[in-house]
């Protein structure tokens, strides 16, 4: 369990402005799992979806994510685990590779999220996302309510990644806004 609860460049969960987060959306909790709860509905709800606001930088790293208040599914992910793990929590880094053809037809991509181990419950799949009209992710353990049900073509990564793939870290550090990175998104084959 050790490697997901570890503070790295990425999931910098030591820098101040992440740490002060975590603690407060801990405040008042009285488990794993509710504050699993509160800190993934933050990251879905007041995180701007950078593909769904079409605008905006491409953030990587869990203190630029909750600075500018904005990610792609990745970097929202990487201000989850960071926020997660800041609580003594454990979290890895999932991915699923989809059709993204809501942005550009005929493609794939890869899509992240996290999974969490809750005490009571295991490890955990959970899709902070973005909630948007046929996206609809919830926290509602022992049911996994992802943004996305697979089709023809899709599948998970059988993996749970302690740091986030470097294909992915890649594009965020060189896409540096919407319009490159909708034509640069990283994928698995």
């Amino acid at each position: 369990m050790e490697q997901y609860l570890v503070a790295t460049d990425i999931i910098n969960f030591t820098h101040p402005s992440v740490a002060a987060k975590a603690h407060e959306l801990a405040i008042g909790c009285n488990s794993d799992t509710e504050i699993s709860r509160r800190c993934f509905e933050f990251v879905r709800d007041e995180i701007r979806h950078t593909g769904d606001a079409k605008e905006g930088v491409t953030t990587c790293s869990a203190s630029e994510v909750l600075e500018y208040g904005t990610g792609w599914c990745y970097a929202k992910s990487h201000l989850l685990a960071a926020l997660l793990r800041a609580n003594g929590i454990p979290t890895a880094l999932c991915y699923q590779r989809l059709n993204c053809s809501e942005y550009e037809k005929g493609i794939y991509c890869l899509h992240g999220l996290n999974s969490v181990y809750l005490k009571e419950f295991g490890w955990y799949l959970i899709d902070a996302r973005g909630n948007k009209d046929g996206v609809n992710a919830q926290f509602e353990p022992p049911y996994e309510k992802l943004a996305f049900i697979l089709g023809e073509n899709e599948y998970d990564l059988d993996e749970q990644y302690a740091q986030p793939l470097p294909i992915v870290v890649e594009a965020l550090k060189t896409r540096k806004n919407y319009a490159e990175m909708v034509w640069h998104f990283p994928d698995h084959i």
